[in-house]
């Protein structure tokens, strides 16, 4: 996928203030659009600068946006970091926007699931603000016993200057216990202001999990990659898991190999129906770093009448 330069697109500087890049987006518009234009590649840098405009018309998404950084190129091998967009505050529905389906690959993965915003919802002079929405990362061990967390987010805003500036304001959070992966937390009357004395809209918080060390997280269910010895798993073994509700005793079967996937039933993650912790078995041999060591595999190697090519007719 490629980085798509949208300053660079408009012809403005990173610093440029709304109004700038709207009549940056006007002049170029006038030029290359496909009714008028007699430039070969209109209809091309037309829908480039349409996505451009797109995304830094809208103070929230030109916020995230700015997030990957000023290092990147037009055109440079591009893949966001999973927790691009952690802890930005994002207002309104989902969905791309007007026009979106037309969009490079590089805007719907970014924004695909972020379109939609801005505006104050209802009608007349009284009305309920709109809701927020925002991915806060957490511990999966928070799953597991529930927990108090402190978040910190960023929500855009324009300053008098018709610059975009990111404010910041902590929160609270009770995490509950058994929460999963892309649920929801609503925190009432966090949201936006309503309008004349109208009601505050709601945050809703989507929990995704931070990278473990240890586990990968599905669901309910966490995989868990367990050295073993060469003899343990030849000759089986009882050997301690860890889990994030501390360790457990697990029995090797003799015989295992390498990829051989155990179950842990209801070790997962906490719920009505609890999920399984799901073992994979990864066989590390010794290193031949001795005389000895060395000796003891030649000894191996005469004694075992083993070949472990055979399946592959070699």
């Amino acid at each position: 996928m490629e980085y798509k330069d949208y300053y660079q697109i408009l012809g403005v500087e990173r610093n440029a203030t709304q109004d700038e890049i709207k009549r940056a987006y006007r002049k170029l518009a006038r030029k290359y659009h496909p009714d008028v234009s007699k430039e070969a590649d209109a209809e091309d840098r037309f829908k480039e600068m349409a996505e451009a405009y797109e995304v830094l018309k809208d103070p929230e998404k030109r916020a995230a946006y700015d997030q990957l950084g000023a290092n990147w190129q037009g055109g440079q091998d591009f893949r966001p970091p999973p927790d691009w967009d952690a802890g930005f505050e994002f207002s309104g529905g989902f969905g791309g926007g007007a026009g979106a389906d037309s969009f490079s690959d590089f805007f719907e993965t970014l924004f695909g699931q972020r379109g939609g915003m801005g505006g104050m919802g209802g009608a007349g002079f009284r009305s309920r603000g709109e809701d927020h929405h925002a991915r806060v990362l957490i511990d999966v061990e928070d799953a597991f016993h529930g927990t108090v967390r402190n978040l910190t987010l960023h929500a855009p805003e324009v300053d008098n200057q018709g610059h975009v500036r990111t404010r910041e304001r902590s929160l609270n959070v009770r995490i509950p216990k058994g929460v999963r992966q892309g649920q929801h937390i609503r925190l009432s009357g966090q949201g936006h202001p309503g309008m004349g004395g109208g009601q505050a809209g709601d945050l809703y918080l989507e929990v995704d999990f931070k990278p473990h060390p240890l586990y990968r997280v599905e669901g309910r269910d966490l995989y868990l990659d367990l050295p073993l010895a060469p003899w343990e798993a030849a000759l089986g073994a009882r050997v301690k898991v860890p889990t994030p509700d501390g360790e457990v005793d697990m029995r090797i079967p003799p015989d295992s190999q390498s990829g051989r996937k155990l179950r842990l039933k209801g070790r997962g993650i906490p719920g009505k129906t609890p999920g399984d912790l799901y073992v994979t078995l990864n066989i590390v041999q010794p290193a031949a770093d001795s005389d000895k060591a060395k000796a003891f595999y030649q000894k191996m190697a005469e004694e075992f009448d083993f070949n472990p090519r055979a399946g592959l007719g070699v």
